[in-house]
């Protein structure tokens, strides 16, 4: 993979084991007992809250304007139907249905046409498009919202399941009642953004090519503002560059998806973003609907601003570049997204220099805060409780055993989650900003150069909520790691990312069948 060059700089589970030594269980009680959590853990900065009744109502349904971005610059309704993309095509995407937007005598044909092989000649309405259209202005495809003949998005889009009672798909979607705050692991997100008509229109979140033939990311080479829509489109259904149940969530010119956390509970999960950039929840959900659900809004004065300011002249040849493929798109009269107030571009409120209606803002912070825990699923009871006591006697530096408890808030630094990280630094910034810096393999890829710098804090990992561990895939932020037996196992090696381990194959087990049962409610003992 080719690096970037200074100049030509595109913007871009911590535990105390060591490393492949066999751990045991020892006493939770007693004399020297070990803690049930870091012993100077760093508190969250509290959330301030709204209506978490009407947050419901922002968090499924509220646009702020976005779905002129994604109608009239991304073109999705249009790709949707060019494509005559059918509802069994969106399951295997991973999209979830919302079953009480469907209508009863539709909901009656649908259970009949899943009993069937699915083939167009015994199950014509999940073949034909237009039923899928059909589901789609009826609101019923999660996410993805009607507004004013024109489609928007919403967080749910890519934080809420259903609990499949119509039907599941093995390795795609469902359709069920909703449950909002999970991730659907199956979404193919790359490949929902290459179906949209203009899919160029999403050019400061692809993995982008400099002059000098660098690029950063998990495709050999990255696409310009010549790259054709066949170009992007392989790029973005290609899940070997753009993986299952990953987005890129930084508009920075980099190749950087990770994979889509949970949005239960939020109160107990800051900071904010893999790298723990937001100390403020409902800062960060600005971010995401100002800079990310409407990227136009980085060719305003105050997006230029920020861009520049993260990566100097290549934020700014990252704008232009943009500029051109709009132009060149025939995309016009941006922004969209429709924003209350203004303040400094670059602040953590105002990134881009606007922020959205703060109470819909807090009323969504509301919501996320009281969307429940899933149940941990514990099929051994004594393995769990044997695997509770290693993983209190040697991970308590950084998790806590209660999950219960708000995560700690003190970010890992980068060299202590990933010893074999030996970065490059490619450009120099303004303090308190970090250097801009890079080391072989993805795990570091997403704070090239989004961190938690800009307000003071280290270039690491934010911790994430231990929870939902059962019905997880993948692990770690990056994909890198298949399970949970995986993850701990010291086969990984010593300079892997988290690198720490139980040697032992039976502890292992335990210790797996532990995190899988973790929820809100598991006791400590």
């Amino acid at each position: 993979m080719k690096r970037f060059r200074p100049h030509h700089l595109a913007f871009a589970i911590c535990a105390a084991l060591a490393v492949g030594v066999a751990v045991a269980a020892v006493p939770a009680t007693g004399p020297g007992a070990p803690a049930d959590g870091p012993a100077n853990a760093k508190a969250p900065e509290p959330i301030k809250r709204g209506s978490a009744k009407r947050g419901q109502d922002v968090f499924r349904y509220e646009t702020f304007g976005n779905e002129g971005f994604w109608t009239d610059a991304a073109r999705l309704p249009e790709g949707i139907k060019a494509a005559k993309v059918t509802l069994l095509v969106a399951m295997k995407l991973g999209m979830t249905i919302d079953v009480d937007h469907i209508d009863a005598a539709m909901r009656t044909k649908l259970a009949a046409e899943f009993k069937t092989d699915l083939s167009a000649a015994n199950a014509p309405l999940l073949n034909d498009p237009a039923v899928m259209l059909k589901l789609v202005k009826a609101n019923a495809v999660v996410g993805i919202v009607p507004k004013h003949d024109k489609l928007g998005i919403t967080c749910a889009l890519c934080h809420t399941i259903t609990d499949g009672s119509l039907y599941a798909m093995a390795n795609g979607g469902s359709i069920g009642h909703r449950i909002d705050g999970r991730t659907e692991h199956s979404l193919q997100i790359g490949k929902m953004l290459a179906a949209a008509g203009n899919s160029r229109a999403f050019f400061p979140i692809l993995q982008l090519q400099m002059a000098d033939g660098s690029s950063i990311g998990r495709a050999p080479k990255g696409l310009t503002r010549e790259s054709t829509e066949a170009d992007v489109d392989a790029y973005l259904s290609n899940p070997q560059y753009f993986p299952v149940g990953m987005f890129d969530d930084t508009p920075d010119g980099i190749g950087n998806p990770v994979h889509v956390p949970p949005l239960f509970r939020q109160d107990l999960a800051g900071p904010y973003g893999t790298s723990g950039q937001n100390a403020v929840l409902d800062n960060f959900s600005n971010t995401i609907y100002t800079a990310l659900f409407d990227p136009t809004r980085l060719l305003t004065p105050g997006g230029r601003k920020f861009l520049h300011a993260l990566a100097g002249t290549a934020g700014d040849q990252l704008a232009d570049d943009y500029a051109a493929v709009l132009k060149s798109t025939g995309v016009k009269n941006y922004p969209y997204v429709k924003t209350s107030t203004t303040g400094e571009a670059g602040a953590a409120a105002t990134p881009v220099g606007v922020r959205v209606d703060n109470a819909k803002l807090l009323d969504l912070n509301a919501y996320m805060a009281s969307m429940p825990a899933p149940k941990g699923v514990v099929a051994d009871a004594g393995a769990a409780s044997r695997g509770r006591e290693i993983f209190r006697a040697n991970c308590t530096s950084c998790h806590n055993v209660d999950q219960a408890k708000p995560v700690n808030a003190a970010l890992v630094p980068m060299q202590t989650i990933w010893p074999g990280y030996a970065p490059k630094v490619l450009a120099q910034r303004t303090p308190p900003l970090s250097p801009i810096q890079d080391s072989p393999g993805t795990f570091d890829d997403k704070m090239i150069v989004v961190d938690a710098s800009p307000g003071g804090g280290i270039r690491g990992n934010a911790l994430p909520l231990l929870l939902d561990l059962a019905r997880k895939p993948v692990f770690l932020h990056d994909d890198s790691v298949r399970s949970l037996d995986a993850l701990i196992d010291p086969a990984r090696g010593a300079s892997a990312p988290h690198p720490f381990y139980v040697a032992d194959k039976l502890q292992r087990e335990d210790v797996v069948e532990f995190l899988r049962g973790l929820d809100t409610g598991t006791p400590a003992h």
